[in-house]
């Protein structure tokens, strides 16, 4: 997050999420302030941020090409039941033409040919493939004839069913995209508040610092002084540590 004057500030992330098909240790939760985080158009916040983006994502073991690795695999289909089902799956796979129904060859007669002319069986066989074709061409008429009495009133039918799962369909994506907005408008509301507790904690985290950074200077002048007294002392032929222990009797009285 960045704050008004400049200063990038990195804040805890939320605790990692756990998947039923990955451990916790493995998940990467990316987080984010974006109601707080508007300093995004200051070209040196912009271009640490992308940085700091590229470099997560080098670093992130979620590539694009294995997104889904972390996933249960897919079933394996052996369609034991239904050998048919199979043969058309292994048809698909392979990226083959579906088998046509010839019906042309089942349907169409032809009279015997001149050598057959006086057969019996050769004139049973055409009988049997034109009364196929006769009723084939009856159910057809007979198709036709309802799809003109039943037709329209059956698409009317087909129409109201679409339009009200339409309605439907609309009805759900608004309340979703309802339940999206109060969760966008709750999530502004709860960053917006939350950030004036965090200035104030950032600015006495700062103050905190410097008063460190201080303290740290200070006792570093202390012990240059101290090292050069010790010095200055050894010269003289002083010795201090036996000056400390008679002054510390002293001390306890």
């Amino acid at each position: 997050m960045a704050t008004n004057n400049g200063d990038v500030l990195m804040l805890e992330a939320a605790p990692e999420a756990t998947k039923p098909w990955a451990s916790a240790a493995n998940a990467e939760v990316i987080d984010a302030l974006p109601y707080i985080d508007d300093d995004y158009g200051n070209p040196l916040i912009k271009a640490e941020v992308d940085r700091l983006v590229e470099e997560e994502m080098r670093r992130s073991s979620k590539k694009p090409a294995d997104f889904l690795k972390d996933l249960p695999p897919l079933p394996k289909f052996d369609f034991e039941n239904c050998p048919v089902l199979g043969k058309e799956y292994e048809r698909v796979r392979a990226g083959k033409p579906p088998v046509r129904i010839d019906f042309e060859s089942r349907y169409k007669h032809e009279l015997p040919p001149a050598s057959k002319k006086n057969d019996d069986a050769a004139w049973k066989q055409y009988l049997h493939k034109t009364q196929r074709s006769l009723q084939q061409k009856m159910i057809e008429l007979e198709n036709l004839e309802m799809m003109s009495k039943q037709g329209p009133e059956l698409w009317r039918q087909n129409n109201h069913r679409l339009e009200v799962f339409l309605t439907r369909m609309q009805r759900l994506a608004q309340e979703q995209n309802e339940e999206i907005e109060k969760v966008n408008r709750e999530r502004k509301y709860h960053q917006q508040t939350t950030a004036y507790e965090l200035n104030a904690l950032s600015q006495e985290w700062r103050q905190l610092c410097v008063k460190n950074m201080e303290i740290q200077s200070a006792c570093a002048v202390l012990e240059t002084q101290i090292d050069l007294l010790k010095r200055e002392a050894s010269e003289r032929g002083w010795n201090l540590e036996e000056k400390l222990e008679s002054v510390k009797p002293l001390q306890s009285q």
